[in-house]
């Protein structure tokens, strides 16, 4: 008998869960590589990477409704597309997500002691597991402090940065450094930011009244992490200019010092590292519950469905998803993680908006994400795509040689 989640999550905690996978990522790690891509095209390719985003969210709200179960795109693409579909993106989330936790820990362990960036990142991820290990409710807690804390961090920043006179606002207009190439690529980067409102809908069964819930939260946890980047974005470019941001290993430091708030220095640093717990958090809970949902239906190992009978969460899922993101956390490359993620996330929503496409209504605005998905997924650096398009072909085999 299939053991069921406990629904206990309601619009506010939803919207803070997507937020504190959203805000890490996006502000303290995609923003310098984006501007390297763009130049001064920044903001262009934080508008389109939006658009991209907004399509996604609203073929995953609308998908999420109708199907209120873990798993996400994995079970929209097989209730829709057929198993090899649901199949496909649900590895691909996996894998590119369990990429994408070692690289917030290990951003963690940038932060806080970069001497020891390895063993700090496996500490992170062995005491956040631990915490959703104790349940959903709990996970949610800890994240509505962490957001409350960033934004505030955030907020600051650009208020330092508009408040100057530092300022050139002239450094915000394109300028021939701004290919169409590079604003896609960073389009592609910054998409990274907004993936973090797929948390709200992998937590699917644990929603109360999904059918509502859904649809409100993930639209106003994409829309409050739009306007934050927006803010940052130009504040930190005004002050720093295009070139200067895309050579900076930590921009939003490099931007308060020069916009002579250099006591805002430490607090960005320690903000910067508690972000990227908070990524890091949501992100463990989102693979852990699409971990659950394959082993349901048998393409992993089936123990890895087992739900905690007291706390009421897939313990095995998040014990085996906890151990592997420490083994890669302790190996792996910050930069490397972050591009073989993103072309996994890319996939994982085209097939989620192939599958809204199916529904009928909203053909257009689920044909446009299909198509950007695409278009940014095979805009990323190419040692991204081949390495990305290796491990789902890996997939694809093994899902051939197990149906076979």
């Amino acid at each position: 008998m299939t053991q069921e989640l406990r629904r206990s999550l309601g619009v506010f905690d939803a919207v803070v869960i997507g937020l504190g996978s959203m805000v890490g990522a996006g502000i303290f790690v995609a923003l310098g590589p984006a501007a390297g891509a763009a130049g001064s095209g920044l903001l262009l390719g934080l508008a389109l990477a939006g658009a991209v985003a907004y399509c996604n969210a609203m073929a995953s709200a609308r998908l999420a409704a109708r199907y209120p179960a873990s798993g996400g795109t994995y079970v929209y693409g097989r209730e829709r597309l057929g198993p090899f579909w649901g199949y496909l993106a649900g590895w691909g989330f996996v894998v590119g997500k369990t990429a994408s936790c070692a690289a917030m820990a290990l951003a963690v362990g940038s932060y806080v002691w970069p001497e020891q960036a390895h063993a700090v990142a496996v500490a992170a991820v062995v005491a956040l597991t631990a915490v959703n290990y104790g349940g959903v409710q709990k996970s949610a807690l800890l994240t509505r402090v962490i957001v409350a804390g960033v934004l505030a961090v955030l907020v600051a920043v650009i208020v330092s940065c508009l408040g100057s006179g530092a300022v050139e606002f002239g450094r915000l207009e394109p300028a021939g450094d701004a290919s169409a190439g590079g604003v896609l690529q960073a389009a592609g980067l910054l998409f990274f930011a907004f993936a973090g409102y797929a948390r709200i809908a992998t937590l699917g069964e644990e929603v109360r009244d999904p059918a509502r819930t859904i649809p409100r939260a993930v639209p106003l946890a994409l829309g409050i992490a739009l306007v934050v980047y927006a803010g940052v974005a130009v504040s930190v470019l005004s002050v720093l200019g295009a070139r200067e941001l895309g050579d900076s290993v930590a921009p939003l430091a490099d931007a308060a010092r020069a916009a002579g708030a250099g006591w805002l220095v430490p607090v960005v640093r320690v903000g910067a590292a508690v972000a990227a717990l908070g990524s890091l958090l949501a992100l463990i809970l989102g693979v852990s519950r699409t971990t659950l949902a394959m082993a349901r239906d048998g393409h992993l190992p089936r123990t890895l469905a087992a739900v905690h009978p007291r706390f009421q969460v897939p313990h095995h899922a998040e014990l085996a998803v906890g151990l592997v993101v420490a083994v890669v956390a302790a190996t792996a490359d910050v930069r490397g993680a972050i591009g073989f993620s993103s072309f996994g996330v890319l996939v994982y929503y085209a097939i989620a908006n192939a599958s809204a496409w199916t529904l009928g209504s909203g053909r257009v605005l689920a044909a446009t994400g299909l198509a950007g998905c695409l278009a940014l997924a095979f805009a990323l650096p190419l040692s991204s795509v081949l390495a990305g398009t290796a491990v789902l072909a890996a997939g694809a085999v093994m899902y051939a040689v197990r149906r076979g």
